[in-house]
This record gives structure tokens, C-alpha cells and sequence, in this order.
């Protein structure tokens, strides 16, 4: 038996030598890799030996060689396969070890590996007869067989094959991501689409207890170093409610902040210097409805703020560090799950499923830019409308449509979300705010069609209003506006979220 061996991640691979070896398994090899294995001691033939030829072309060109691809491609039941080997001097080669060079960590084109993807591709194609090993996690169940058969099982091998076909997969999609960023940095939608993830955490169940449910990363994700301090196994929906708290609390600016999620929308929002007093604003915002939702703060976590939490039944709680003993008065709520995650990332694509396909659109970002903002009433906001105007704008791009927040000295004390009409957002808001948004800012995700949108915004008390502007009915609305002596600006964007 005869295994060839050229990896980049050189994890296990002298005690994978060693013990192939110890099987009286003849070695090949290339490189560093040849290079780790013959300094332990383990007897190993180097490619260059074994083809005749010297890497060349700046190690560009080290396995691409038919002495090296007919041995590992050769159909051992296929007689013509049979005789080439014979006339050309081809020996066999049943096992393949190899991984790639690390491109989605530091992309360049002497990145792109070529003879490791045809090596792997040729050992995957040929599983029938040849095991190819990528992953080091992968080494020992194939040791186990080779120590208690002498071979491989079909089953084994097929399974290896899956694994070596999506290794390259997402090694290829990861370049084809990076030809794209020039593109992506101009606003500009890619040709195609290559996505690749892998499975790195099995959930309870999916959205309910009947559907399947697991995250899947490309490894870029804040989640996949979160840490989970305590509490239950993370579900489907705590995951999907989690990020949509974690993305909102870092969107409010560069203030403490926190926020509290209810089926991916806020019901609670708030900024202040104390963060604890931020937490506190944002659970009064709607107390009933933060009943077993998510918490998540943009900065680390003190006791006072785990003291006034831990009496709130919460399901996830995410910051980006806590204090010791924040940690142990949580940590006593055993169903309580507390996470650590670093800050999001803002993906440059946001991508959805439909049937037989996708929709892909470029991520929705907030701008807060005054100077790009029109002031269409005839009283402009104060000072303290301003601060008001921007979190309540921010706070719209990120609740369901059609959205109408109420926002008042920093706190989201009404939020209308998911309606199909914005005057009902609007109705639901000001319920939902109670007396508590007179002075305050009004923000819509979208125009106001009517004037009539307006109106729940003006009985609630707010004195501003922001809004893209656009509608064909924008001078009834600026009118309304200027009867009730609100201030009004249009920031000429919308912000849609389904």
C-alpha cells in the first residue's frame, strides 16, 4: 500500500507518518511536508524522487505529473487502465493526504493552489479504489480500519470523498469571493454565487419542534468564537433572535446601547452613558412584551446591570465581556443562556431563499449624515429632537415593515412593527408609548402615503418626525406637520425590511 502525503496544515501529520508507516505503508511525500516527516525519523520517498523531476516554477509545479495522477486516477478493475500502468511505469497510489493553502486567511495569487486541488480531486473522482484525507480530525477512524482490515471500507472512503469535494468547493468559492471584492466595493451584485458553509453547531430543533435546525458558518462569523458561559443548548430561533439583538445594539452608534428582541424585532431599545441605565430604559420600553426575549449590550456588562436583569425572565443574554461578578449572578439563572461574542460584521450581501433559487441584494446601511438630510417643515428640530430623530431612524431600518418608532430622551418607548398598513404601525406605537412620546421623535421606514400616518404620531405628543419623503402627497403630510408645529425631515432613503 502506498499513501502520498502533501498538506499545508501540517496538524498530526508526523504521528499520521509514523503510524502509516508502522502499517507498512510506503510514503511519499513533497516539500515541508516530506521534509517534517523525515526529520521524525520515518522512512519517506520524495515526489521529486519518485517522478523524476524537480519541483520547479517557484514550487508551482511539484505533483502535476502522470507518475502522480495515473496512479492515483488508474481504474483498478478496468483492464486498458491496467496495461498503461504497465507500459508507462505507473505504480498505484490508495491514499491521499493533502489540504490546502490557507486563501480565505490571506488571499494572493500564490495562494491559489493548483496541484493540491487536482491531487484531491483525482483521489475523490477514484473513491472506489483510493482514500483521500483532508481534514486531520478524519486521521484516526482512518488508521482504526487500516489497523483492523487493511483497507478501507467503501462506506468510509465515500464519506472521505464528500468531505475532499467540499474542501475544494470552498476553497475555490473563497477565490471567487475575492475576484469579486472590487466589484462589492463598488455596490455592484456578483455574477454568480458560490456559497460555502460548513455545519458547526447542531441545534435543539428548527423554528418548531418538528423541523431540524443547525447553524452553518463560512468562518467568518462572530458566532463561531462566541462563548457560551451557561444555561441551555442554544435553539434555532435563540440563534436567529440573538444575532438580530447582537447586529442592533452595535447599529446605534458609538454610544452604551442596549436592546431587547422579541421574534427578531425590538421591543425595547435605549442609549445612555451608564449602560445599565441604557438596559433599564430599554426593558421599560415594553416590559411585557421583553418577557422571555433577548438582551444584548455593546459594552462589557456590569453587576448592576446583571442585578437588574436577572429578575426579568430572558432567554439569551449576549455582551462583549462581563464583569466577575455579573457572571455569577447570572450563572445562578440556570436556564439563563449568557454569551460573550465579539462585535458583527456587516455582511456585504444579503442573501434569501425562493423556490429553486435565491435573492440577493446589497446590505441595507444606515446613514446618519445631517448634511445629506432636508428639513421640510418650517421649524427645524432642537437639539435634543436631533439625538431623538437619529435613534429612532436607526431603529426603523431595523424593525420589521411597515415600522413606526417613537422614540424620547434616548429611550424607544413605542415601536409599531410588521403591519400591512402604517397607519396601524403608527396606532400600535403610540399605544404602545402611552403618554410617554410627548416631545419626543416619530421615524418611518418608509414615506407616509396619507396624512392620516401622521396623525397617530401627533396624538401621541411627538414634536418631530423623520421620513425618506417621496410620496406624491409629501406637501399634505409637511402640512399636517405644520399645523401640529412638528419638525419634519426627510432623509430622502428608505428602509424597507421584510
Amino acid at each position: 500500500m502506498r499513501a502520498l502525503l502533501s498538506v499545508y496544515d501540517k496538524t498530526g501529520i508526523v504521528d499520521l507518518a509514523r503510524r502509516l508507516a508502522d502499517l507498512g505503508v510506503e510514503l511519499v511525500s513533497s516539500g515541508g511536508t516530506a521534509r517534517e516527516i523525515a526529520a521524525a525519523g520515518i522512512p519517506v520517498i520524495d515526489v521529486a524522487e519518485f517522478t523524476g523531476y524537480p519541483a520547479m516554477l517557484g514550487h508551482r509545479v511539484v505533483t502535476l505529473h502522470p507518475l502522480v495522477h495515473g496512479g492515483i486516477l488508474a481504474d483498478r478493475n478496468d483492464e486498458s487502465h491496467q496495461a498503461d500502468l504497465v507500459t508507462y511505469g505507473i505504480s498505484t497510489i490508495d491514499l491521499v493526504v493533502g489540504n490546502l493553502y490557507p486563501f480565505g486567511s490571506d488571499p494572493s495569487i500564490e495562494q491559489i493552489d493548483i496541484g493540491g486541488p487536482a491531487m484531491i480531486r483525482a483521489a475523490a473522482k477514484n473513491h472506489e479504489f483510493v482514500g483521500v484525507l483532508v481534514d486531520p480530525a478524519d486521521y484516526d477512524s482512518v488508521l482504526d480500519e487500516l489497523a483492523e482490515h487493511g483497507a478501507l471500507s467503501d462506506g468510509l472512503r465515500r464519506k472521505l470523498a464528500r468531505t475532499a469535494f467540499a474542501h475544494t468547493a470552498a476553497y475555490d468559492a473563497s477565490i471567487v469571493a475575492w475576484l469579486d471584492e472590487p466589484r462589492a466595493a463598488a455596490g455592484q451584485l456578483p455574477e454568480t454565487i458560490h456559497l460555502s458553509a460548513s455545519r458547526v453547531q447542531s441545534l435543539r430543533y428548527g423554528e418548531n419542534p418538528h423541523q431540524a435546525g443547525a447553524r452553518y458558518s463560512n468562518g467568518s462569523s462572530c458566532w463561531d468564537d462566541a462563548i457560551q458561559h451557561g444555561g441551555k443548548e442554544m435553539s434555532y430561533l435563540n440563534v436567529y433572535d440573538a444575532d438580530a439583538a447582537w447586529r442592533l445594539a452595535w447599529s446605534l452608534g458609538d454610544v452604551p446601547a442596549a436592546v431587547v428582541i422579541k421574534h427578531a424585532n425590538p421591543c425595547g431599545a435605549a442609549v445612555n452613558d451608564d449602560i445599565t441605565t441604557a438596559y433599564r430604559l430599554a426593558h421599560e420600553g415594553d416590559p411585557v412584551s421583553a418577557f422571555g426575549g433577548i438582551v444584548a449590550v455593546n459594552r462589557p456588562m456590569p453587576t448592576s446591570l446583571a442585578e437588574a436583569l436577572a429578575p426579568v425572565f430572558t432567554e439569551v443574554v449576549i455582551a462583549p465581556s462581563y464583569e466577575p461578578g455579573a457572571l455569577e449572578v447570572l450563572l445562578a439563572k440556570k436556564n439563563l443562556r449568557v454569551l460573550t461574542a465579539h462585535p458583527p460584521v456587516v455582511p456585504s450581501l444579503d442573501v434569501r431563499t425562493i423556490e429553486g433559487g435565491f435573492l440577493v441584494q446589497t446590505a441595507d446601511v444606515v446613514s446618519v449624515d445631517r448634511s445629506n438630510w432636508t428639513i421640510a417643515t418650517e421649524r427645524a428640530p432642537s437639539d435634543a429632537e436631533w439625538l431623538d430623530l437619529e435613534l429612532a431612524w436607526r431603529l426603523a431600518a431595523r424593525v420589521t415593515s411597515n415600522t413606526i418608532v417613537l422614540v424620547k430622551d434616548g429611550q424607544a418607548v413605542g415601536i409599531g412593527a410588521g403591519q400591512q398598513n402604517r397607519r396601524d404601525a403608527g396606532r400600535i406605537a403610540a399605544e404602545k408609548a402611552d403618554g410617554r412620546a410627548v416631545g419626543g421623535a416619530c421615524a418611518s421606514d418608509a414615506f407616509f402615503p396619507f396624512r392620516d400616518g401622521l396623525d397617530a404620531a401627533i396624538e401621541a405628543g411627538a414634536t418631530a418626525v423623520i421620513q425618506p419623503g417621496g410620496s406624491i402627497r409629501d406637501q399634505e403630510v409637511i402640512d399636517a406637520a405644520n399645523e401640529a408645529g412638528m419638525a419634519m425631515v426627510f432623509t430622502g432613503e428608505r428602509h424597507f425590511k421584510h
